[in-house]
């Protein structure tokens, strides 16, 4: 029978696991010394929610309206400029925009409000900022899409990668250096003190993107992936609800490029190149095509595994073991050969279409022991299973085999391989009338 709680409780249970999780990345980042092996721990959640967040927005375009768009990170790169902007401090202008005179804007939002609301105001000179972001990239995605969205498949995925790739070379332009600085990299603006602060700007943010799939505008949405054909006949504005898509799903990747300028406290327009596009498209696929939680997922794993987890590779040591094929680089082969297997043996994704839920989720703790008991059996059932398929197979190919050799024997001996219909030796005529 299967488990199914009350919803007040499920969201109590949901309410103190998010908050006991936002205590211990609270407590670790002052706890934990920088330097320390663990330290890496914090680093992985704080990357991974940013991840987790811009893998969303493009599972809400690619999972859930079917428009194949690759072009994250040029609205990160928007978002992250924007953010980094409005916030350097007056004083250090002329020391980033040195080639440019101090730039075009010297004041920053986050100075202004903190001199007037104090604490507070710091913090809402960091969210002005990253809201302008997301809304600014909102803007440029819905001029975007107007032209781009009215193509389909290969040539929607190639429009929007080309757009990333002109605003990258765009924003690197000496022309518009007084407000980007060129080719050089923006630093010393605002930062967040603690790794709690991107975990729950990204959780925010996701569970909007949650609330909206689930709404009718998400049913919509999901109809359109299904059939466009059938969507429309039911009275789905096509264009109106793709652009919708599109312009959320820009607000959020321009949330997150703000989160990743915080983040790496330095930004240029180089690191958002077609590799970061795929990057965010390996952890939708990964984590599974119509599914947030598997985007969360193959966020913090894909994460994990590139900056933590196999380091040891290109030092020459890894889990105590010493080799000389670990050399820098063996992380990357290692790491591709992990995704390969991954794809084989979960081809929808870890999480496929599916979303967590607590009903399943002790549905399944409760079926362990009984799933681990039967293991052996079931293994050995599918080692039969294939054993006889095996040997259906080869009797398959054994008959063919003889009646291929019957006939060609017959073939030989000249006998007739069919017999011919007899041949009528007189013609029948009808009258008009059938007689």
């Amino acid at each position: 029978m299967k488990t199914k709680l009350d919803n007040r409780f499920k969201t109590v249970l949901s309410v103190i696991c998010i908050a006991l999780f936002l205590i211990l990345v609270y407590v670790g980042d002052i706890i934990i010394r920088p330097g320390s092996g663990m330290k890496m721990l914090i680093t992985v959640i704080e990357k991974g929610s940013i991840f987790a967040l811009v893998a969303a927005s493009m599972n809400l375009l690619n999972g859930f309206t079917g428009l194949f768009s690759l072009g994250q990170a040029g609205f990160m790169l928007i978002g992250a400029y924007t953010y980094a902007i409005f916030t350097i401090p007056a004083a250090s202008h002329d020391k980033v925009y040195q080639y440019f005179n101090g730039g075009i804007i010297k004041w920053s939002i986050v100075e202004i409000l903190e001199n007037n609301l104090g604490t507070f105001g710091h913090y809402l000179g960091m969210f002005i900022p990253m809201l302008a972001a997301g809304l600014l990239v909102a803007l440029i995605g819905f001029l975007i899409g107007i032209p781009v969205l009215r193509l389909k498949s290969d040539y929607l995925a190639i429009a929007t990668l080309g757009f990333a790739e002109i605003i990258r070379a765009f924003f690197q332009w000496n022309t518009l250096g007084p407000l980007t600085n060129g080719s050089n990299v923006l630093r010393k603006y605002t930062t967040y003190n603690n790794a709690v602060f991107p975990v729950v700007i990204a959780g925010i943010s996701i569970a909007i993107i949650l609330l909206l799939i689930n709404s009718t505008y998400g049913r919509a949405f999901r109809a359109i992936r299904d059939d466009e054909i059938a969507a429309e006949a039911m009275g789905v504005n096509l264009f109106k609800h793709k652009e919708m898509s599109f312009v959320i799903s820009s607000f959020f990747a321009g949330i997150s490029g703000a989160l990743l300028a915080m983040f790496q406290t330095t930004i240029s327009a180089t690191p958002f190149t077609t590799v970061m596009t795929y990057e965010i498209l390996l952890i939708v696929v990964i984590g599974g095509i119509g599914s947030i939680t598997g985007s969360i997922i193959g966020a913090f794993l894909f994460t994990a595994a590139s900056e933590w987890w196999l380091r040891g590779l290109d030092a020459g040591r890894w889990l105590g073991i010493s080799s000389r094929l670990m050399r820098p680089g063996f992380r990357k082969v290692v790491f591709a050969i992990l995704i390969m297997l991954i794809v084989l043996f979960y081809s929808r994704g870890i999480m496929g279409d599916r979303e967590f839920s607590w009903d399943g989720f002790i549905d399944w703790w409760k079926n362990r022991p009984a799933a681990i008991k039967a293991w052996p059996q079931k293994r050995k059932a599918a080692r039969e299973a294939r054993r006889e398929a095996a040997s259906v197979k080869a009797a398959q190919k054994e008959k063919a085999r003889q009646a291929k050799a019957e006939s060609e024997a017959l073939k030989a001996s000249g006998q007739a391989l069919f017999t011919p219909l007899p041949m009528a030796d007189h013609v029948i005529v009808f009258d008009k009338e059938g007689k």
